[in-house]
């Protein structure tokens, strides 16, 4: 009888620690403009490790170009969703460090967190997925150990050391710090996708760099308004800051395959969202376009003569 209770107690301690060691970890995930050429990244990793060794940590990128608020943003809006619930992400595109700009931690509506700067970083993602809680992170009992006289690096100091306690259950969100109301977020101004009558008008958030095709923020929603139909023909202008830089008359069509090579298209790119490219070529490069929320693009049906 006490061998069988024995064998069950040793059977059930097994199973309980099998289940712990199964149990998906919460995802950390750093993005910064740091680049990779020197020691930065690393000693965020290492303070990350420093909190648990256990943790799960990936680079989202650190190729942001330098002090490009509005990228960093974009890039949060293109890969968070991908992400299972509980992700935490620290982002740090922060060229007013140590200044009154605040440290926070954004908790979305579907449950993700997203640590860093209140500086403009989380305007695409509390549009899109609404904000849930906002707190600012109390750095006297939030902030690593022995960083109090370092000002320029709360990347390390305080975003990493942040994002890695919560990630790894050392802290709950509540103890990050005080509540601050979630409309107070600071948001980049920019030109939202409208249609007026049979044009859509938006900007051109970011390109596909490796490629050079342009994206835009038009959502295929409005293109559907249109009522545009596999090869039909659309009028797209870009423009800087009112200038017209561009303006191509090219086929709606799913695949670049679709034209021949070296010939323009429209297209919706892997957010669903309308973008223009050159098959097999640089639509960005050819045209000297470039992105941010004051490149403008404007996408017409044209109507059959």
């Amino acid at each position: 009888m006490i061998t069988n209770t024995l064998s069950r107690l040793v059977a059930g301690a097994c199973l309980g620690a099998l289940m712990l060691s199964t149990q998906a970890a919460t995802p950390l995930v750093l993005m910064t403009d740091f680049g990779t050429a020197d020691g930065a990244v690393s000693a965020m990793h290492g303070v990350a490790y420093g909190v648990d060794p256990k943790l799960t940590i990936s680079d989202l990128t650190h190729q942001i170009p330098d002090y490009d608020i509005w990228l960093g943003a974009y890039r949060l809006y293109q890969t968070a969703n991908y992400w299972p619930e509980g992700t935490v992400f620290v982002s740090v595109i922060d060229p007013g460090v140590g200044t009154a700009r605040k440290s926070v931690v954004l908790k979305t509506k579907n449950g993700r967190y997203f640590v860093g700067p209140d500086n403009g970083l989380f305007t695409l993602i509390a549009e899109r997925d609404g904000v849930a809680e906002l707190r600012e992170i109390d750095e006297k009992v939030n902030r690593l150990a022995g960083s109090g006289e370092s000002y320029t690096f709360h990347g390390r100091d305080v975003y990493a050391y942040v994002g890695a306690r919560l990630a790894s259950g050392a802290i709950t969100y509540e103890q990050v710090g005080p509540v601050l109301p979630g409309e107070s977020v600071v948001k980049i101004a920019y030109q939202h996708a409208v249609r007026e009558g049979n044009t859509i008008r938006g900007i051109v958030p970011v390109l596909d760099v490796k490629y050079g095709n342009v994206w835009t923020n038009i959502p295929k929603a409005l293109l559907d308004e249109l009522q545009v139909k596999l090869h039909d023909p659309l009028q797209v202008r870009i423009l800087h800051k009112g200038k017209q830089v561009a303006k191509v008359t090219a086929p709606f069509e799913h695949t670049f395959g679709g034209v021949a090579k070296g010939k323009p298209l429209v297209y919706l790119n892997s957010l669903l969202d309308v973008a223009v490219a050159i098959s097999q070529g640089d639509f960005a490069a050819k045209h000297h376009i470039e992105s941010g929320v004051d490149w403008e693009v404007e996408v017409s049906k044209v109507n059959p003569k």
